[in-house]
């Protein structure tokens, strides 16, 4: 009985050290300034998307588009999206800015009236 306490303890023991060193471990993002993605290389050109039936009548199919991250760009597939009314969709783009390219990302804004 003393053995099966003793291992018993030993994976608790296990698991709390690994849980503590895992809980502290920090994943850095990518840098990212005023929203958006700072990239010292230009995006590829756009990918053909395949754009399906809408789930539901009247909503918006927002397009994929080339996010930066490790280092590199990677696609980021479209999805459809419901409506907001009184607002537009306003589509991620890449800025050329100083030596690089900057993400500005995608995102609803009010309609003007």
């Amino acid at each position: 009985m003393k053995s099966v306490r003793i291992r018993a303890w030993s994976s608790l023991s296990a698991a709390l050290v690994a849980t503590s060193i895992l809980g502290a471990c920090v994943v850095a993002p990518a840098p990212y300034y005023d929203g958006g993605a700072y990239a010292t290389v230009a995006p590829p050109a756009p990918q053909v998307e395949v754009v399906g039936v809408a789930p539901a009548p009247g909503y918006l199919w927002i397009g994929g588009y080339w996010g930066w991250v490790g280092g590199r760009h990677e696609w980021v597939p479209g999805r459809w999206e419901a409506p907001r009314p009184g607002y537009r969709y306003v589509p991620h783009t890449w800025v050329r800015e100083g030596g690089g390219y900057r993400l500005h990302p995608g995102r609803w804004e009010a309609e003007r009236r």
